[in-house]
């Protein structure tokens, strides 16, 4: 592929600035967040960039691990500032690195050695790409659950106490409430896969075409990876959401906002 100049980056930074100005034209008041967006973005993929490049330079598996932990640390904090409420003390950073660490950490480690061998899967330049992607994808799940869950609580508090009042246990009093968090947080994993290659080009195959990959090996690997990713983003969702209700009810089946924190 044909390294692009600074110059080419330059105008495509002036589209996204372009597109901002819609903001201050119509007045729709993000603009604000969408220049901090591409500044925060460009900021850090120069600086993973030039990590990336010395880690894999180095190609020690011990280095692979660690940035890995790293992400895993860095996806777990993103969850929870993400939510409108967030549980009390240690809790809520407890629940988002269990909800997509185990998932996370399994699905890649049965991707690598798959793909790569058990001999080379700690190589880094392919295990943190792709640890990456099912990561994202694990972390977008459980926000998107979590957010929708918290939200949920808050909204129908009333009906919740009702039906744990009349004798349900709290599993069947936030069995809705579950279906339509877990529902939420997989949606965007189903929208992928029901649209890739007839709407969308997914980028692992893009990328592989532009690499001069066969087109129909390029597409058996989109298959495997989305397989992967549907996995990692159903069990962070199911973990996040089934965590969370445990923390904010108690042996006792009794709704404990008082652990939630706004």
């Amino acid at each position: 592929m044909i390294a692009l100049s600074p110059l080419e980056l330059a105008i495509a930074v002036l589209l996204a600035l372009a597109a901002s100005s819609l903001s201050i034209l119509l007045s729709l008041g993000f603009h604000r967040a969408l220049v901090w967006s591409i500044i925060r973005m460009i900021v850090q993929l120069l600086l993973v960039g030039t990590l990336l490049r010395f880690v894999f330079s180095q190609n020690l598996p011990w280095l692979t691990v660690l940035i890995f932990i790293a992400m895993l640390a860095a996806a777990s904090h993103e969850v929870g500032a993400r939510q409108g409420g967030r549980l009390r003390g240690p809790w809520q950073i407890l629940v988002s690195s269990a909800s997509i660490s185990l998932s996370t950490t399994f699905v890649s480690i049965f991707a690598l050695i798959t793909v790569l061998g058990t001999k080379d899967w700690l190589q880094p330049s392919h295990a943190i790409p792709i640890a990456g992607i099912i990561l994202g994808t694990a972390m977008n799940s459980a926000s998107v659950s979590l957010n929708g869950l918290l939200s949920n609580i808050i909204g129908e508090r009333s009906a919740v106490e009702a039906q744990l009042a009349l004798g349900a246990t709290r599993w069947q009093a936030f069995s809705p409430l579950i279906k339509r968090a877990v529902r939420a947080g997989t949606l965007p994993v189903m929208n992928q896969m029901v649209g890739a290659g007839i709407i969308t080009m997914p980028g692992i195959m893009s990328g592989q075409i532009l690499a001069g990959q066969d087109p129909f090996e390029a597409a058996k690997y989109q298959i495997f990876l989305m397989l992967l990713l549907s996995a990692s983003g159903v069990a962070s969702s199911v973990a996040a959401v089934y965590l969370t209700v445990s923390r904010l009810t108690d042996e006792c089946h009794r709704l404990r906002l008082d652990r939630l924190t706004s």
